[in-house]
């Protein structure tokens, strides 16, 4: 899959899918803009499949977001070449052709926990809003 931002999804080594650059970023390029059309009150988070709720973010104090693709392809890693702003993954570094790109969970506001095995030298172990 390519879009506007030369990127594709492919097999990833951090988990399932990924998202690849086919083109360099340089450190503060937006990488990727986030689709913002797929809300759902907060109080309906619940009422998702476990599945889906692993790909949600809170979009404000009463919404959520079912993140879509390709951005729900974007991994974690505790070595992130993005960050979250402004729904956006604005790229913290170069990144490569053929790079993929993630992002750090812990620190983006996603909410997600779970065990890490993004392989990363500085891996954490456990990713959470409480970094560990």
């Amino acid at each position: 899959m390519k879009g506007e931002f030369s990127i594709e999804v492919r097999q990833s080594r951090i988990d399932g899918f990924g998202l690849y650059a086919c083109r360099p970023y340089e450190a503060g390029e937006v990488v990727l803009s986030w689709d913002l059309s797929h809300a759902i009150d907060t109080d309906q988070l619940m009422t998702l499949p476990e599945s889906e709720r692993r790909y949600t973010h809170p979009l404000d104090e009463k919404r959520t977001l079912i993140v879509q693709p390709p951005e729900r392809f974007v991994n974690h890693s505790c070595d992130n070449n993005t960050i979250v702003r402004n729904f956006s993954d604005v790229a913290v570094r170069r990144i490569e052709v053929g790079e993929e790109i993630t992002s750090d969970y812990s620190i983006d506001g996603s909410l997600s926990e779970f065990a890490c095995e993004c392989g990363a030298v500085n891996c954490r172990g456990t990713i959470s809003q409480r970094l560990s």
